[in-house]
C-alpha cells in the first residue's frame, strides 16, 4: 500500500484515517499485534466499516503503523554499514534496533515473528540479519569482537529484550538502553587491560520503598 493519499478524499476522511493510525500504534504498540482491529476500532472512535474501507486487512493495517519504524530500522542498517568504524557500526546497530523494539510491543512481533499479518517485516529481518553479519565479519578482522559470535545471537538478544515489554512504560527506554551496553560488552572482546565502557542509567525498576544498590546484594544461611 501506498503513503500516497487521493488528492480527493475528503477532510473528514483523512482525519479518520489518522486517528485509525493513531489508534493502532497506541493498541499494537501496548498489546502487539494479537490485539483485534475492532479494538482499533473502539480505540480510534469509528465503526468497523470504517476502518475497513481505509484498511481492508490486518496486514494493511500493521504495514502502515509502523511504516515510520521500518525507514528507521532501514537507516539504522544503511548507516552501520557505512560506517568506516566497523566496531562502532555494530553497536550503534544493536543500540538503535533495540530502541526500536523498546518503543512498540507491535513493531517487536512484527520484526521477530511470522505473523501472517507481518509478512512485509521478513525482509527488514532478513536486511537487518545480514546487516549484522557482515558487520560481524568487519569487525572480528579488527580483533574486537569476541570469535564464538553468530548472526544468530542477535535473535538471542531480542527475544531476551522483548521481556522488557513487562516494565513500566516510563521505564522501558532506559532499561533497554542499559540492557542493549551489557549485551554489546558481553559481544566485545576487549584486551584485559581496557577500561569499561561507562553502563546507561540504571531504570528503577523495584518497588520505592526498597533502596537502591550497586553492588551485588549478599545473602544469609
Amino acid at each position: 500500500m501506498t503513503d500516497q493519499l487521493p488528492q480527493t478524499m475528503r477532510s473528514d476522511a483523512r482525519d479518520n484515517r489518522a486517528r485509525i493510525l493513531d489508534a493502532a500504534r497506541a493498541v499494537f504498540g501496548d498489546e502487539g499485534l494479537s490485539a483485534p482491529m475492532r479494538q482499533v476500532a473502539r480505540h480510534a472512535g469509528v465503526g468497523p466499516a470504517t476502518l475497513y474501507r481505509h484498511f481492508p486487512t490486518k496486514q494493511a493495517l500493521i504495514a502502515q503503523t509502523f511504516a515510520e519504524q521500518r525507514r528507521a530500522c532501514h537507516a539504522a542498517v544503511r548507516d552501520a554499514l557505512a560506517e568506516s568504524d566497523p566496531w562502532h557500526g555494530f553497536r550503534s546497530l544493536i543500540e538503535r534496533i533495540c530502541e526500536l523494539h523498546a518503543h512498540s510491543r507491535g513493531f517487536a512481533d512484527a520484526f521477530m515473528t511470522a505473523f501472517p499479518e507481518a509478512m512485509d517485516f521478513t525482509a527488514d529481518r532478513e536486511r537487518t540479519l545480514h546487516a549484522v553479519g557482515e558487520l560481524a565479519r568487519r569487525v572480528q578482522e579488527t580483533g574486537q569482537l569476541r570469535p564464538g559470535f553468530v548472526v544468530d545471537d542477535l535473535i538471542l538478544m531480542l527475544m531476551a529484550h522483548r521481556g522488557l515489554q513487562d516494565t513500566p512504560r516510563a521505564a522501558r527506554i532506559t532499561a533497554s538502553r542499559r540492557f542493549a551496553a551489557y549485551v554489546i560488552e558481553a559481544f566485545r572482546a576487549a584486551p584485559e587491560t581496557a577500561a569499561p565502557t561507562p553502563l546507561p542509567p540504571a531504570p528503577c525498576l523495584r518497588p520505592t520503598h526498597l533502596p537502591s544498590t550497586s553492588v551485588a546484594l549478599r545473602t544469609t544461611e
